[in-house]
């Protein structure tokens, strides 16, 4: 008996708390409904200037800015040199049989700095066409993407075979007919991405060329010499490590691959 009354007390108090709660919650929601009425503060509105262009709140152009930003990433993946130069360089890895040496977080680093030097051109010219314009308000948000997009677009399509152009154009239902410039984004996109992945594995695979010769060397000797329990690899990476080196391999393949993308 006495254990049903302090549970029925119990219940009876989490009540009172939640309908105080619900209470608190109501009146900060209609005082702060009832400040931004008289602010008059937009939160998402959408206008026409006197030029015909169309002008943004500054919520939705602070929503706008934070979702480039999370898919700044992909963007970076997916737009720029970064695809090539990170496959070459873990073919390349493969090809040593360093294993995980250099890390991960070193190739991306390199790979990173390698897709900054090649894309600062382009970059620059976004800053001063699209990106100062938009800042001293010469030029509507709108203008500012397509004007941006531009050497974006040009840079891609420098890099993007045309076999490749006219497969995604298909499956697209877009119809190619020679004019680069007016090809939508969803085919240009996927199009230089796959253009990327043949340009990186031929890349890699004449990376591979001398590295496969020496171990084919190696296994031969350690067969002749009777040496068939002994892993080739074991004796080959010291002398792959070495030519490596002494051919100075990673500032050959930068520059390769910095050249690679000559426009």
């Amino acid at each position: 008996m006495l254990l049903c009354r302090f549970v029925e007390l119990k219940q009876s108090k989490r009540k009172l708390f939640i309908m105080r709660k619900l209470f608190f919650i109501t009146i900060l929601s209609l005082i702060s409904s009832s400040a931004l009425g008289q602010a008059g503060v937009p939160l998402l509105n959408i206008s026409e200037n006197a030029a015909g262009g169309t002008e943004y709140s500054l919520t939705l152009q602070v929503l706008i800015l934070m979702t480039v930003l999370t898919l700044l990433p992909s963007l970076l993946i997916m737009m720029t040199s970064f695809v090539r130069i990170i496959i070459v360089m873990s073919l390349l890895r493969q090809a040593i049989g360093t294993a995980q040496t250099p890390p991960n977080i070193v190739l991306i680093g390199i790979s990173l700095f390698l897709t900054f030097f090649i894309m600062s051109p382009i970059l620059q010219t976004v800053y001063n066409d699209a990106a100062v314009p938009y800042i001293e308000e010469q030029i509507s948000a709108e203008e500012a993407i397509d004007v941006a997009l531009s050497p974006i677009r040009t840079f891609m399509i420098t890099q993007t075979r045309e076999d490749d152009l006219m497969i995604f154009s298909d499956i697209g239902e877009y119809e190619y007919d020679g004019d680069e410039e007016t090809i939508p984004l969803s085919v240009l996109i996927p199009s230089f991405m796959t253009s990327e992945l043949k340009t990186a594995f031929t890349i890699g695979f004449l990376i591979y060329i001398p590295f496969v010769i020496i171990d084919l060397i190696v296994a031969s000797v350690l067969m002749s010499m009777g040496m068939m329990m002994l892993s080739p690899m074991m004796i080959s990476m010291p002398f792959k490590l070495m030519l490596f080196v002494l051919a100075d391999g990673w500032i050959l393949i930068m520059q390769s691959l910095t050249a690679s993308f000559a426009l």
